[in-house]
């Protein structure tokens, strides 16, 4: 907390060295928020970049009332859900699609023993989510954010952090234990 205050006096002054060392303090976190909900690289990019230009603009408006990466993840999560909106990609998914969506993404008993094709197949799982859920799970088990930060970066209450989070363990639970099943029978 200290050192954000410092670096954030350094920016307020203008220096564009501290700038840099803010962004990459933090584009781990942008990153990871905008590549849970938007699918095209070239897209990710341009909202990092967006995101970075709303913080450097109201980085005078930062109350220091939550941690620096709390306030940067929230306006990051904003930024996101209303891009999506606005190009209408946003949508509560339901469970249902979920299921269905799944039914496509087969592992067979070799792929599944390579642990580079598990890794990566959880992460098919993840993006196959409902976007909040995704979200969730990210700021939680990537970036190591309380049920708190994340309410506050989501503007979700707590509860359904702790919901969102639980039913999202349940959906990957399921799968891959219908993943094991099947292999077990072969």
């Amino acid at each position: 907390m200290k050192d954000d205050s410092i670096l954030i006096r350094r920016v307020l002054k203008g220096d564009p060295q501290a700038f840099r060392e803010l962004v990459k303090a933090h584009e781990r976190l942008v990153y990871h928020m905008v590549s849970r909900l938007i699918d095209r690289e070239e897209e990710r990019e341009d909202l990092c970049q967006e995101i970075f230009l709303k913080v450097y603009r109201n980085l005078s408006r930062f109350k220091h009332e939550s941690q620096l990466s709390t306030w940067i993840g929230s306006i990051a999560y904003k930024t996101t859900i209303n891009h999506l909106r606005k190009h209408k990609k946003y949508q509560e998914t339901g469970l249902e699609t979920v299921s269905a969506q799944w039914e496509s993404l087969e592992i067979s008993a070799e792929q599944f023993v390579d642990r580079n094709y598990v890794h990566k197949y959880v992460h098919q799982l993840i993006e196959q989510l409902p976007q909040q859920y995704k979200v969730v799970l990210t700021l939680y088990h990537l970036q190591e954010m309380s049920y708190t930060e994340i309410g506050e970066i989501s503007g979700m209450p707590e509860g359904t952090v702790k919901n969102y989070l639980f039913r999202a363990r349940k959906l990957l639970k399921e799968k891959l234990e219908t993943v094991f099943r099947k292999e077990e029978l072969l």
